[in-house]
């Protein structure tokens, strides 16, 4: 895990080798509980520009979907909040799948702390589904 600043922005990076090999990580994250781990209650993965709305309030545009390696999709707290960017990659690791979150652009008043324990929960229910 790790966080750094530059430019008035940060980013928070966090990252896990899970069990499962990444066929079963995205055969997860394409589940209706798979989306809800990623993107919150109500949030759809789609595929490259495709919008997602959580029932929180987030939400976003999807801008990169590439199976079996990576999703990456603009995340904003609200309406009216500038767009931030989440970039989950994934890859085959000894001993199973190595995911990567890596959360850029926010602002740098962010609550980093907040920040990497949501994607940290993400990665937990990500492990405990696969």
């Amino acid at each position: 895990m790790e966080s750094t600043e530059a430019a008035n922005e940060t980013k928070v990076v966090v990252s896990r080798v899970v069990g499962s090999g990444v066929k079963a990580v995205w055969n997860f994250l394409m589940t209706p509980a798979g989306a809800t781990a990623l993107l919150g209650e109500g949030g759809q993965l789609g595929n490259k520009g495709e919008s997602w709305k959580a029932t929180d309030g987030t939400y976003g545009i999807t801008r990169s979907f590439h199976p079996l390696e990576q999703v990456r999709f603009t995340w904003h707290a609200a309406e009216d909040t500038p767009a931030t960017i989440v970039d989950l990659h994934m890859s085959e690791d000894e001993g199973g799948a190595k995911v990567e979150i890596i959360h850029d652009r926010l602002p740098a008043d962010a609550d980093v702390e907040a920040f990497k324990a949501r994607w940290e929960q993400v990665l937990d229910t990500i492990a405990e589904a696969v």
